[in-house]
């Protein structure tokens, strides 16, 4: 089990989350622009797309100077005269309100001027002004100030109202936002579109603290009164007709204008401005004013006030410190998984309400909660291999005191066998006669070496038949087959070993023949219950079997010691062998024996040297 992160690595992560989310919450709170705003743009236009394009309320039409007017007039701009009899086409069709979104300066030539302005006259009009902004705006305030003012004509405007048609673009030249009110040099003056509202309801319109109210209707707004635009599709989308149809036909039936806000405007070809949006990249200016209007017509304009920010910012810093606990409580991948459900689900949660018309950040939890969560996830890996690299060495120095099937056991679950177990097991005792003789010539050093070959030997027979070595007695040794987890063929492998190590050490033997003349491998075996625990005291410990079986096992080598044999094993062990293995073991003797200690005797298989190679080869 990998170490969890330190108290004091987890509080400092947590600290500069905080203060990193925080910072990036109280930035988006104030409104002041930053990086984040270029990457929510992505996401916002996504939204708007995956929503699709939505139905313009019928009150507003848009009537254009397109290419078809250029033409016939076969001039551009049109004079103001023709301008009048357009206006006055448009009050023939019945239009209730009309809103010029075009720049009508004084000019030299003010002939037509008066006639303009009479047209006007005889129903509620907005015309469009235009501010030059301030290219650095102080933090404290988000409403634009204007330096200066290009305003109609005094005799074009003297019947009708005027507004500033200026428009907040993002970075990559989409229109964000619709200010409400701007700080002119003459003092607050109210938007072309919020204006043009207020004459199509006949109602006066006032400013509240998040929002603006027209009569008894309220609509929310962003900081300082921007009004964030919600668009519903491309150009012609808001229902359009040629001024030129309107001229030539008057008040038809195709011309459909009576009690509507008429918004007059240019698309022609190279004279009139456009604007790219998520649905078009060259959507005509006069319909981002007209998307203005009708998101106030039909209460659509995007909600990004105060509150949506505040539950932003909210988000920001959760999703930052739970994905910050998840690093520090889980492991890495389910880390990851859970910080990427929270992000997605925040990524739903904005979907579905812009749906519902509240523009929530998508970026600002992003960038909020990567850096820290990502950051954390490095010392975690860093951690972590430190911690396997020095899990690694000790698994390796365990595994030097204890058999490599115990020592892995013991590395992955400390708790092993703290608690004493019972469970069936095979239990093999070795003994190497002439062993004392031999290491009197030896000497210290020697016997050493011959001791370590010889354990090494016991050890590659044992593993290769799936047993332990639980413990090694000098020139004996205890194997356990079904230690730490018992398996059906334990008995079979444990008979198999008992014949391989006899075997395998006398070839070593051979090997050394000098030296060694005179030693022999005694082998004795009985399968039954043992209990597994720690024996020890509390700071030094081992692994072990107790019980009769062991006990069995262990006399059994005075057994093949009385009656000149290899290897002893018990009738039990041989029957729980042959139970598994299709060939029975040919068994050349059996005795009953007492085992001393115990009071029921015992049948016992013995085995000398030449039968102990036909049972192996057999097996």
């Amino acid at each position: 089990m990998k170490p969890k992160l330190s108290r004091w690595i987890l509080l400092t992560a947590l600290a500069a989350g905080l203060i990193w989310s925080g910072l990036l919450a109280f930035i988006h709170l104030t409104g002041s622009a930053s990086i984040l705003d270029r990457f929510e743009t992505v996401f916002l236009d996504l939204k708007i797309v995956v929503a699709g394009e939505r139905s313009p309320p019928s009150e507003v039409v848009i009537v254009a100077i397109d290419d078809q007017t250029v033409s016939r007039e076969g001039q551009f701009p049109l004079p103001r005269n023709r301008l009048a009899d357009l206006i006055g086409a448009i009050e023939t069709a019945g239009a209730k309100a009309i809103a010029i979104d075009i720049l009508l300066p004084t000019t030299s030539d003010s002939s037509h001027d008066t006639d303009l302005g009479e047209a006007l006259k005889n129903f509620p009009s907005v015309i469009a002004a235009v501010g030059s902004l301030e290219d650095a705006l102080p933090l404290e305030s988000s409403v634009p100030v204007v330096e200066t003012v290009m305003v109609p004509a005094a005799r074009v405007s003297r019947f009708s109202e005027t507004g500033l048609a200026n428009i907040v673009t993002d970075t990559g030249g989409t229109p964000r936002h619709i200010p409400h009110l701007f700080l002119t040099p003459e003092g607050l003056k109210p938007s072309f579109s919020l204006q043009a509202y207020s004459q199509f309801k006949g109602e006066p319109h006032t400013f509240a603290a998040n929002g603006v109210r027209i009569g008894d209707q309220f609509r929310a707004t962003d900081l300082g009164w921007h009004m964030p635009l919600n668009y519903y599709g491309p150009a012609g989308t808001i229902p359009t007709l040629s001024a030129t149809v309107l001229m030539e036909n008057g008040s038809t039936p195709e011309v459909r204008l009576r009690d509507r806000l008429v918004v007059l405007g240019v698309t022609a070809t190279a004279v009139g401005d456009r604007f790219s949006t998520p649905f078009d990249p060259v959507l005509p200016g006069v319909e981002i004013q007209a998307t203005g209007l009708a998101n106030l017509l039909d209460q659509s304009a995007l909600i990004r006030g105060p509150e949506t920010r505040s539950l932003d910012g909210l988000a920001a810093v959760s999703i930052t410190l739970l994905g910050l606990l998840a690093v520090a409580y889980f492991s890495l991948a389910q880390a990851s998984f859970i910080y990427l459900v929270l992000l997605t689900v925040w990524l739903v949660f904005t979907a579905a309400a812009f749906t519902h018309g509240h523009w929530l950040n998508s970026a600002l939890p992003l960038a909020a909660s990567l850096p820290p969560v990502a950051g954390l996830i490095f010392v975690r890996q860093i951690l972590d291999r430190r911690w396997a690299r020095q899990h690694q060495i000790a698994k390796q120095e365990l595994a030097r005191f204890h058999a490599p099937k115990l020592a892995e056991r013991i590395a992955g679950d400390p708790a092993f066998l703290l608690k004493p177990r019972e469970q069936m097991v095979a239990v093999l005792f070795i003994d190497l006669s002439g062993y004392t003789g031999l290491s009197e010539q030896l000497g210290p050093a020697a016997t050493r070496d011959f001791l370590k070959e010889f354990h090494t030997v016991v050890v590659n027979v044992a593993s290769a038949n799936s047993g332990v070595v639980l413990d090694f007695m000098g020139d004996g040794a205890m194997l356990g087959f079904g230690i730490p987890d018992p398996a059906s063929s334990d008995p079979l492998n444990a008979c198999r070993c008992a014949f391989q190590l006899v075997e395998q050490v006398h070839d070593w033997l051979a090997f050394k023949s000098s030296m060694s003349k005179g030693c022999r491998l005694r082998v004795g075996g009985h399968v039954g219950q043992a209990v597994l625990s720690r024996l020890g005291h509390e700071q030094q410990q081992q692994i072990t079997a107790t019980g009769d079986c062991v006990n069995v096992a262990s006399r059994l080598l005075e057994v093949a010691k009385h009656h000149g044999a290899l290897v002893a094993l018990s009738s039990d062990l041989i029957a729980a062998a042959e139970n598994i293995s299709p060939k029975s073991l040919t068994v050349p003797r059996r005795e009953t024996e007492d085992i001393r200690g115990r009071q029921k005797s015992l049948n016992v298989g013995l085995w000398k040297s030449h039968e102990v190679l036909l049972s192996s080869k057999r097996l």
